[in-house]
């Protein structure tokens, strides 16, 4: 299985080992400084402790972390120029799968700055974006990002994550992948597994969000094995369990 959107930095070894234990071979960890900042030195510390550190925490327990690195909405407070001259370096380097997690959140002049300016480097470096949508205005926000995702990167390289029942309808026809998030407080399996059998398995990714939030960091191999029970054929059940994920960022 793969947990395709965890956050690293915040967890223990134990959850890693967890994970390792239930079935989870790897999981790609994302960008998230949990307080606003206007340093942009404190946030690239902030990255290469991902890249560098957090990565030999979990490989420790047998864990596989892939690495996605940009600035979340939260953290546009920064200028980010440094940021931007390291996602390049990182892009070449193939240190990491993805620009992540990006997107809008409070809908500021400066999220959208930074937003339009990764989204420009992923397509510049044909590079995948997975891409935050919030928890507030989830719907409002949404509309937003996908009026600009069309001029700024082409499909193929877009996840869409933390997309619930209330937007799918939204997305479903698009061409973008799509990421179902089962997390406390955001989406039980149980809605998740509404939505693969209403839409079918070939566009979702399937993750744990895993953070300083309240999170289950079994919720991807709890999500599986109950498709599993409920009786769903194995190669869809395979799809939202690695499949997908492994078509999408290349492992």
């Amino acid at each position: 299985m793969i947990d395709t959107h965890i956050h690293a930095d915040a967890r223990s070894g134990e959850d890693f080992k967890e994970m390792y234990l239930s079935g989870i071979d790897t999981a790609v960890t994302c960008a998230f400084y949990p307080y606003k900042i206007d340093n942009d030195t404190v946030l690239l510390n902030h990255l290469m402790r991902i890249l560098n550190y957090d990565t030999k925490r979990a490989y420790e327990h047998g864990l596989e972390l892939k690495v996605a690195l940009g600035i979340h909405p939260t953290n546009t407070s920064v200028d980010g120029e440094i940021i931007f001259e390291e996602l390049y370096q990182w892009i070449e380097n193939k240190d990491i799968v993805a620009i992540g997690e990006i997107g809008l959140e409070d809908l500021t002049e400066n999220e959208y700055r930074i937003f339009k300016r990764q989204l420009d480097i992923a397509e510049e470096t044909k590079t995948n974006v997975i891409i935050h949508t919030p928890r507030k205005n989830k719907s409002e926000v949404l509309d937003e990002i996908l009026e600009i995702l069309p001029e700024h990167i082409s499909p193929e390289y877009v996840v869409i994550d933390h997309i619930n029942q209330n937007v799918v309808d939204k997305v479903i026809s698009t061409d973008y992948t799509l990421g179902l998030t089962v997390q406390p407080q955001k989406m039980d399996k149980e809605e998740a597994i509404g939505i693969l059998d209403e839409y079918g398995f070939d566009k979702f990714l399937l993750n744990s969000d895993m953070s300083n939030k309240p999170s289950d960091p079994l919720s991807v191999p709890k999500t599986v094995r109950e498709l599993k029970r409920l009786g769903y054929e194995k190669k869809e059940i395979d799809k939202i369990a690695f499949k997908n994920a492994q078509k999408f960022f290349k492992f």
